[in-house]
């Protein structure tokens, strides 16, 4: 069984934020597989779909980013779920918009959700997929990223946002079916237009 977690901000206020680009991966892989997240028994949303012969647990922490780790840690300790098959999907501000990274490890890079989630699982072992929110108009200053990362992405960033929440989407579906070596081969290069049909 694996484990993709979207992180994000419950609630209408932030569904278009940058921050919440797990959350909005995730509902297009639920939009994918047409299946409806509902409440699970913790502090989070989930729901199941099946890749070929591999199952695969869509969850979305309803505990605010900053303590999304108390979320992942309830899940997987109720279902037995290994580190190495969960996959976080969260946003990041060093990467430019449209550009996607898959990491098997790491620290958590400056980002609240993944600082929880590495806290509450007491390790850096953890699988994550970075999606680029930077844009020519994010701060410099770093008081300042908390309010960018907030902000919904702009109109005309939307193209490119759609872009690659679908090379998100197929690079979580890879992960899966194939693997992460196979996913960070595919997906770690400059964005192609070549999508799972």
């Amino acid at each position: 069984m694996h484990v993709i977690v979207g992180l994000g901000n419950p609630g209408n206020l932030y569904r278009d934020n940058r921050h919440n680009i797990g959350f909005l991966v995730l509902d297009e892989l639920a939009n994918y597989f047409n299946i409806v997240f509902k409440p699970g028994k913790g502090n989070y949303w989930l729901t199941h779909c099946s890749l070929n012969e591999n199952e695969a647990i869509l969850l979305k922490p309803t505990t605010y980013i900053n303590e999304s780790g108390i979320a992942v840690f309830e899940y997987i300790e109720q279902n037995n779920i290994p580190i190495e098959k969960i996959l976080v999907v969260c946003d990041d501000f060093q990467l430019p918009l449209g550009k996607i990274r898959i990491r098997r490890n790491g620290s958590d890079g400056g980002h609240n959700g993944l600082a929880s989630i590495i806290y509450h699982l007491q390790t850096e072992e953890i699988p994550r997929l970075r999606c680029g929110i930077a844009s020519q108009k994010m701060p410099t200053e770093k008081s300042r990223l908390k309010d960018f990362v907030l902000e919904n992405f702009e109109n005309l960033e939307i193209p490119m946002l759609k872009r690659m929440i679908l090379r998100a989407r197929d690079a979580c579906i890879t992960c899966v079916k194939d693997g992460i070596e196979s996913a960070m081969n595919r997906f770690n290069t400059d964005p192609e237009e070549n999508f799972i049909n």
